[in-house]
């Protein structure tokens, strides 16, 4: 009896089930999820089938009966799913309630569809951060009525800024940074009375900033960096009484900073760096700002003498005036004055006289290159002091004495006229430049002859040895160079307003549990890695640096780094903790995939249970490649001077979610040219034997090298031979020679041999390898000035059958006079142009260039339409790369890496 109750009690719930399921919008919704669960490959464990939709799927939101939300952000999808994500949401429509729609971090490649601001009349939340959308914005957006937050930051939108957005009257929150928009700011968004948060940065706008912005009394957040806006900053922005952040950053502004922004007196972070601004900056512009934090106004025209009202500001912790012509003496600080912490940067101004800084309160303090004169202050342990090319008596590295004396002549000012900056007698130092020049004729004079002699002597050696030895391997060791005296220089200028948040050493304690040995990811040789949690539960990377065992020098090249520079593919930092004398901290975001070497082969339960190894897909593995290529292709091209990673290996490229890159091993970094090329006597003196032992025919460091070691990258992702990169470099060496002949321009096949085994890949697919193969071979060369730029790496990854399908491809054409008609020649002769020195590329050229991939669905610089092949998106090589100007072959002087 009891079974059979059971029986009857299972099936009535079955068929209760049913009806709950079957009463969902009377059967139109319930379809339309099945639909939108098929057309997105949504997994069966997220959404499943037999379940109540309302209760149980992942992401779902309802109200009586009726869906008003869909939430796919971390959702899964299936094989086939991850193979061919489309932008295909056409049954949305059918939930007429839907009030929230998020895909954010959700792969959905392709343009937002025209009816979605249609159709969709009660949607007041549209959330596609990240969702590598691309195409442009359709005006039926500004339909949307009710819609109170619109998100579609970080994809590959074109296009111009659609004026219809300005309709959308109830928009509270508009983010659509990071994006390929174009054209001016329509002034139709000011309109938007109502909003809170407006974010266009990383753009190509360009015009000015609307007057209309004014009138927009709610906002509080207000980013417009990183575009190409001129004109002026409007007065009218003094009335935005509610703004607590400003961003104009990375501009080109041009005219006074405007005294109306003294009105802003819940203003805390003004960020107005990197324009053309100038004139001078007035006390009555700062002494209503109380609740300032961080202030930058680096790399501008400023002059004239700097704002005493600013050392009495009660929350300033972050100032950047850097690179301006701001003068005047810097005042005497109470002991009391309140700077505990705090991170200043006057360096590349025009300030002189006595510094009396309260150095031992400071955190971070940069004053090099001005005209400081005097004895250099001392710094405790805990603070970073930069005190380069002043007028100091007491330390080195200091400008002339004839040229200070010049400074404070000019300014009707006495200089110390008794002791050079050295502290030495001007006169005794004078003596001793004169005999010293005596002394050095004499030297000269005789070395003239010797060398005369020795060179005769060594042409010949070189001309009978140089038989044996047809060239310099590339495979020599750079990495035991490299950690012997090019470390970057401790006295370099830090940008100061890019360092994240300031965390308290017990944080850092409570967030790794005391650093547990649980904790400890790894021992690196620049600090120990630990995993950790905030106290907002974010997850987080946290790199503790000991300085009684670690170089303090590539602590501070990282902080430079980060001050100077950013980009998305480069490892998010979140902060740091810099309190401590002897342990320095740095907080990176945590990357949910590891790193390269972790990630290429993991250990997967199936839906089956049953526990496979897998390695990564070729689609995954080829939009890694490109992700770290647009990372160093920033570095050495976008940065000035050319910025080396100088440690690119599978450890160092970091993967997020969705298996986008984020560089890491940042400590290592170093400006192109860090040590000096040798000079004629040291190139005389040089037989071939000692050439052999140079790293690839180098005694100085060039973004060759990182081109090289990404090359071996390449070579890991094709072959499947995890840690090749790392190997020492016999090993390598040994490797290469063995396996590099079976990577052929002229026969496909041979690839065939090397290729990883584990990867499944069709005819299309292997041609994508095959050119992935000949890149990296191109990147191995062991002449350096044959191996291509990061910048056309970059280009020849993201069209890969250019590669393959040009029969004029290879890297031994550097030196030939390539057809206008082929992408290749152009490829090669842009090589031509980058062995040369002209790093510099068209700004505009460049953005082309971006826009046309992505629109074309390809992998771009976001990796979106990463899973796309079909050879109908494939566009002509006229319609990608542009044909590069024509300029003459120049031969290279030397081969330096």
């Amino acid at each position: 009896m009891d079974a059979y109750f059971k029986i009857l009690v299972v099936i009535f719930l079955f068929f209760l089930n049913s009806l709950v399921i079957q009463s969902l919008s009377d059967d139109s919704e319930w379809r339309a999820l099945l639909e939108l669960r098929s057309s997105l490959g949504i997994i069966a464990k997220n959404w499943p089938k037999k379940t109540n939709p309302c209760l149980n799927w992942t992401g779902i939101a309802c109200e009586n009966g009726r869906v008003t939300g869909i939430n796919l952000s971390g959702l899964r999808r299936t094989r086939f799913g991850k193979l061919n994500p489309m932008f295909d949401i056409d049954s949305l429509p059918n939930f007429k309630m839907l009030s929230s729609f998020n895909s954010s971090g959700f792969l959905l490649p392709g343009p937002i569809p025209e009816w979605l601001g249609l159709r969709l009349p009660n949607l007041e939340v549209l959330d596609l951060r990240s969702s590598s959308i691309y195409g442009s914005i359709p005006p039926s957006i500004g339909s949307l009525s009710k819609l109170n937050s619109l998100y579609l930051s970080d994809n590959s939108i074109t296009g111009i800024f659609p004026s219809a957005l300005g309709k959308l009257y109830s928009l509270s929150v508009l983010d659509l940074s990071q994006n390929l928009l174009t054209g001016n700011i329509p002034s139709e968004i000011s309109a938007l009375v109502n909003l809170r948060n407006l974010d266009l940065s990383s753009n190509f706008l360009s015009g000015s900033i609307p007057i209309g912005f004014g009138s927009l009394s709610s906002l509080k957040l207000l980013n417009l960096s990183n575009n190409s806006l001129s004109s002026f900053i409007p007065n009218q922005l003094g009335n935005l009484s509610q703004l607590t952040e400003l961003d104009l950053e990375y501009n080109s502004l041009m005219g006074s900073l405007p005294n109306e922004l003294g009105r802003l007196r819940n203003l805390r972070k003004m960020l107005i760096g990197n324009n053309e601004l100038q004139g001078s900056l007035l006390d009555g512009l700062f002494q209503n700002l109380i609740k300032l934090e961080y202030l930058s106004l680096g790399i501008n025209y400023f002059d004239g003498k700097f704002p005493d009202v600013l050392w009495g500001m009660p929350q300033l912790k972050y100032l950047d005036v850097s690179r301006n012509n701001i003068t005047g003496v810097f005042p005497i600080f109470d002991v009391s004055f309140n700077v505990s912490g705090a991170v200043f940067n006057f360096s590349k101004n025009r300030f002189y006289g006595d510094l009396t800084f309260v150095i031992e309160k400071l955190l971070i303090l940069d004053v090099s290159n001005n005209y400081f004169k005097g004895l250099a202050p001392n710094a405790s342990i805990s603070s970073i002091v930069l005190l380069s090319n002043n007028c100091f008596s007491n330390v080195r590295d200091q400008r002339n004495s004839e040229t200070c004396a010049d400074f404070y002549a000019e300014k009707g000012l006495a200089y110390n006229d008794n002791a050079a900056p050295d502290g030495s007698p001007k006169k005794d130092k004078h003596k001793r430049r004169k005999r010293l020049i005596y002394i050095m004729i004499g030297i000269f004079g005789g070395l003239g002859v010797v060398i005369f002699l020795i060179f005769g002597l060594l042409l010949g050696l070189r001309k009978r040895n140089s038989r044996s030895k047809n060239q310099v391997t590339g495979s020599r060791s750079v990495e035991h160079d490299i950690g012997k005296g090019n470390d970057p220089p401790p006295d370099a200028s830090i940008d100061l307003s890019n360092l994240g948040e300031s965390f308290t050493y017990e944080q850092m304690v409570q967030a790794t549990c005391n650093f547990s040995n649980e904790n400890l990811i790894k021992r690196g040789h620049s600090g120990h890695l630990f995993s950790g949690k905030l106290e907002d539960e974010r997850l987080v990377v946290i790199k503790k640096v000991d300085l009684r065992s670690f170089r303090k020098e590539s602590f501070v090249s990282e902080l430079d780094l980060f001050g100077k520079v950013r980009h998305r593919r480069l490892v998010p930092l979140v902060g740091h903790c810099l309190e401590d004398e002897n342990e320095k901290i740095l907080v990176y975001k945590y990357m949910p995939n590891e790193d390269l070497s972790n990630s290429f082969y993991k250990l997967i339960h199936t839906e089956e249970e049953v526990e496979e190894v897998r390695s990564l897909d070729w689609i995954t593995r080829w939009k890694i490649a490109i992700g770290a290529a647009e990372a160093l292709s920033y570095l050495h091209h976008e940065c000035t001077p050319p910025i080396i990673h100088r440690d690119i290996q599978t450890s160092s490229i970091l993967l997020d979610d969705k298996y986008e890159v984020r560089l890491g091993s940042l400590s290592e970094v170093s400006a192109q040219g860090a040590a000096n090329p040798p000079n004629l006597i040291s190139r005389l003196l040089q037989t071939p034997q000692t050439l052999d032992k140079r790293p690839s025919g180098s005694s100085f460091i060039t973004c060759t090298y990182d081109v090289y070691c990404y090359g071996k990258v390449l070579l890991e992702l094709v072959t499947g031979r995890l840690g090749l990169s790392s190997l020492n470099d016999s090993e390598a060496k040994k490797w290469l020679e063995s396996n590099l002949p079976y990577v052929s321009q002229h026969d496909k096949e041979l690839i065939l041999k090397i290729v990883d085994q584990s990867l499944i890949i069709d005819e299309d697919l292997l041609e994508e390898v095959w050119a992935v193969a000949i890149v990296a071979k191109s990147c191995l060369n062991p002449k350096t000035s044959r191996r291509p730029s990061m910048r056309h790496v970059l280009k020849a990854l993201e069209n890969p059958f250019k590669v393959v399908r040009e029969e004029s491809f290879s890297s031994g054409t550097l030196r030939q006079t390539p057809s206008k008609q082929s992408w290749t020649a152009a490829f090669v002769r842009s090589w031509h142009r980058s062995s040369s020195g002209n790093s510099n590329v068209s700004s505009q050229t460049n953005r082309e260039i971006i826009g046309g991939l992505r629109q074309s669905g390809r992998v771009g610089s976001r990796g979106s339409g990463a899973n796309t092949h079909s050879s109908s998106h494939k566009r002509s090589s006229s319609d990608v790369f542009p044909e590069p100007v024509e300029m003459p072959d120049v031969e290279r002087q030397d081969d330096a890496g």
